[in-house]
């Protein structure tokens, strides 16, 4: 079993056979007592270790399999091998989890909020010069889009993405980056409401620039401030919205009855 053969797995119990089984392979990829690329032991050395049968530790390997934890090769070379998990990947999952949750939308605002607040602080602490200055210009490349007669949605809500990307990128911390590649991969935060209303278009971008030139300048607070202006437009833009809905659900009701 190459490496994995000094890896102490117990007798499993009966009942609960697939979840300790998984339970123990997961202890051993997680603290790297097999490390991505390595091949996990074969069924056979497992129906031994484990003490249990066959299929139980194939519907064990496929519950790894399920988590991306591992991948299973067929041919002479096959067997279960431990795989490295993608940060692009998690974040997917993250996203589709929340489509799929039907969370409130006041609900995200309010979380993207929180944690842009402490991306802010540390990107005004860690962010190198060069880093704030590519901010302070796209922010500019926004705000020229925005005032084109017929703005391209598409173009420009990339672009904020793009914006929000370089932001928590300057935080170093890579936490924070798979939780806003998984936001802006599946909900934006609503910020498309924001560019798909006139009204608003503008002022959003101004503000991007004045939080821009203020993380430049490494001014925390007013940076703070601006942050927290986006997040008050946003909120009354998609309240308008969901009025506007409400209202015109009402006419056709009205109008069929």
């Amino acid at each position: 079993m190459d490496n994995t053969s000094k890896i102490l797995f117990m007798p499993v119990k009966t009942g609960r056979a697939v979840e300790d089984i998984v339970l123990q392979l997961e202890a051993a990829i997680i603290n790297k007592n097999i490390l991505p690329g390595e091949k996990l032991p074969s069924e056979r050395e497992m129906h031994t270790h484990f003490h249990t049968g066959r299929g139980v530790v194939r519907e064990a390997l496929q519950a790894l399999k399920q988590k991306g934890l591992i991948e299973i090769k067929k041919g002479a070379k096959g067997g279960a091998y431990v795989k490295n998990l993608d940060a692009i990947k998690v974040s997917e999952s993250m996203s589709l989890f929340l489509k799929q949750s039907n969370i409130n939308p006041d609900s995200i605002v309010e979380f993207r909020e929180s944690i842009d607040n402490t991306i802010t602080t540390l990107a005004i602490a860690r962010g190198s010069r060069e880093e704030k200055n590519h901010l302070l210009e796209k922010t500019f490349t926004l705000h020229e889009l925005l005032l084109t007669p017929e703005p391209d949605m598409e173009s420009i809500i990339e672009l904020d993405r793009e914006l929000n990307l370089l932001l928590v990128q300057m935080t170093k911390n890579p936490v924070f980056e798979w939780i806003m590649h998984a936001l802006q991969s599946g909900l934006s935060s609503y910020d498309y409401a924001l560019y798909q209303n006139q009204e608003y278009r503008k002022v959003t971008a101004e503000n991007w620039i004045a939080t821009a030139k203020e993380i430049a300048a490494n001014e925390p607070l007013k940076a703070l401030s601006h942050v927290s202006n986006h997040y008050i437009l946003l909120k009354k833009c998609i309240r308008e919205h969901v009025q506007s809905r409400a209202e015109s659900a009402d006419g056709r009701e009205e109008l069929l009855s």
